[in-house]
């Protein structure tokens, strides 16, 4: 007779699903009306069957959130890594993948890697205004590193950014065993090559673990999530003091007379990279319909 169990996925890939139970470790498949629907995703708690040392997803517990791209679920913050320097973060993966996170209303931390080579102040100065939590980082000299430990203690985090920004480098430096593999950047192309192929769950400590993830490029951010355009202007929390006090209640922030958000982007109050990562989204939001999101 099968075992019943609770755990929670660390790794998910090929239809492959590793579940930390209160038993140990079991290697999973998913029922066939999981893999047909809402798919297992690494983050997520499951109850299991487990017989003859062979596991079977059976059930998703109620997730608290869901990202398609990280795909990974339950997270309690997620961690963005941007660069100035091989590779240039362009602004709009981070205010993409922000806007996505503060639409579920999940924190979004930054951070800054690389900042041996390049301090990057543009991009500090930018998400720091906004509102951010914001922390400059080195994977070669370990600086910032002890200050993201402190911020994701107890915490499910995950790890996402552009390739070859160095989220697997930081990550060995909190945790120095793991030894992930590290790519190098092209120097022709500017851009990172993908060393992480999948979501995996790593515990640093005893209620601490990370995600760490594929990283993604410019081209990527089509296959992500795609907020009600109704709803877009709440997940930019630099708009948060000037919503509501625009001439017209339903303003859409791009071209309506008495805009208090394009006010306050004129008076320097809001970063002008940021709100054309509004009109961006919301343009890409303005050709989905309702029901496509159900």
């Amino acid at each position: 007779m099968a075992e019943k169990r609770e755990g929670r996925i660390l790794r998910s890939i090929s239809g492959f699903y590793d579940v930390q139970t209160p038993g140990g470790l079991v290697t999973c498949r998913a029922r066939g009306s999981l893999r047909r629907g809402d798919s297992p995703l690494t983050g997520d708690l499951v109850q299991i069957s487990v017989e003859r040392g062979k596991g079977m997803v059976e059930r998703i517990l109620p997730r608290r959130n869901k990202f398609i791209r990280p795909a990974v679920a339950n997270v309690d913050a997620l961690v963005v890594f941007a660069a100035n320097v091989n590779p240039v973060t362009e602004p709009f993966l981070i205010d993409r993948v922000a806007a996505i996170a503060g639409d579920q209303e999940v924190p979004v931390y930054l951070v800054v890697n690389k900042c041996d080579l390049d301090p990057a102040q543009d991009l500090v100065r930018i998400y720091t205004r906004a509102g951010f939590r914001v922390i400059c980082t080195s994977a070669e000299t370990g600086e910032g590193v002890e200050e993201l430990r402190e911020l994701i203690r107890g915490k499910l985090t995950a790890f996402t950014g552009n390739s070859g920004v160095g989220k697997s480098s930081v990550l060995n430096r909190l945790c120095p065993e793991l030894k992930l593999p590290t790519g190098e950047v092209s120097e022709k192309l500017g851009r990172g090559r993908h060393t992480t192929r999948h979501v995996e769950l790593y515990r640093l400590e005893a209620d601490t673990y990370v995600a760490d993830t594929p990283g993604f490029s410019s081209f990527d951010t089509d296959q992500m999530e795609v907020i009600l355009k109704e709803n877009l202007q709440y997940a930019f929390p630099d708009f948060g003091p000037y919503i509501g006090s625009c001439q017209f209640h339903d303003c859409t922030h791009r071209k309506e007379p008495g805009c208090a958000v394009t006010a306050a982007l004129g008076a320097g109050e809001i970063e002008p990279t940021r709100y054309d990562s509004y009109l961006r989204l919301y343009e890409k939001s303005s050709q989905i319909k309702p029901w496509e999101l159900k």
